[in-house]
């Protein structure tokens, strides 16, 4: 499973900014997102959890963007999209896309079935003051 995210950029605080992150598999995988989410990182930060999303459609969010932030799922589309609306300076960081995802894998010889953690490549958002 390939997450693929897009979305973000450089804007000046009080601006607003969506982030997409889309799951894809090769040929032959068949697979069923649990939850996705995205988290952040500052420079000299660890990753931390902005907004997550389960299947069933709850949604958890950091204190820190709670109000301002809103996460939003497209099953049909396996897309997970982050809202981020009065963004300040200290929102600027690395976004990851994460999801948790179980799958069947007829590619092979044999088929394999499992359930994994996967990470998109990251996207740069920077809030100017």
């Amino acid at each position: 499973v390939q997450l693929q995210a897009s979305g973000g950029g450089l804007v000046q605080a009080g601006g607003s900014l969506r982030l997409s992150c889309q799951a894809s598999a090769a040929s032959g995988v068949y697979f069923t997102i649990n939850a996705m989410g995205w988290y952040r990182q500052a420079p000299g930060k660890q990753r931390e959890l902005v907004a997550a999303t389960t299947s069933g459609g709850s949604t958890n969010y950091a204190d820190s963007v709670k109000g301002r932030f809103t996460i939003s799922r497209d099953n049909a589309k396996n897309t997970v999209y982050l809202q981020m609306n009065s963004l300040k300076p200290e929102d600027t960081g690395v976004y990851f896309c994460n999801a948790e995802a179980t799958y069947t894998d007829y590619s092979g010889e044999s088929v394999v079935t499992g359930k994994s953690d996967y990470w998109g490549q990251g996207t740069q958002v920077t809030v100017s003051s």
